[in-house]
């Protein structure tokens, strides 16, 4: 069984790592049928469960100011699985006053507990599974700045 935990780290009050069984018992969890378009296997139909997201890194405390949506407009995640593959993801994407996009961190897939293997990162929007990030080793969380316009190449 993969008890290793994941990391949640970057711009955080509280910093964490996390492993399946702590993500199943400390959040409610959340439901997705989806259906994904991948590269080597044609559609995939899955049904996962877990908590959002959005949730799980609300709980470890964004240094943004919730009160300006500008502010939490320019924050990423950076999600990385354990074979090196890595997506990323607006704040703005999943925040309920935007994009509201239920994405999950799954705990089980079809049934199954992914205890053994390690949670998986669900965007249940996406037609195509690229976004989906197994084994979910890192999530980095921070914002976005800008190259300056000194700094393009022209």
């Amino acid at each position: 069984m993969r008890t290793t935990p994941f990391g949640l780290r970057g711009s955080l009050a509280r910093p964490v790592a996390v492993t399946v069984a702590e993500l199943r018992e400390g959040w409610t969890q959340h439901q997705a049928v989806v259906t994904f378009d991948c590269a080597t296997n044609g559609p995939q139909r899955h049904a996962f469960e877990g908590p959002l997201l959005r949730e799980v890194v609300a709980a470890a405390g964004p240094t943004f100011d919730v009160r300006r949506r500008k502010d939490r407009s320019r924050y990423v995640l950076v999600v990385t699985g354990d074979d090196g593959h890595h997506t990323v993801l607006s704040w703005a994407e999943i925040d309920a006053d935007f994009g509201d996009a239920p994405v999950l961190l799954a705990t089980a897939m079809d049934g199954h507990a992914l205890d053994a293997h390690g949670t998986q990162l669900v965007v249940p929007s996406d037609r195509c599974g690229a976004r989906y990030v197994s084994a979910v080793t890192d999530i980095w969380f921070g914002s976005f700045a800008p190259m300056s316009p000194s700094a393009t190449v022209g």
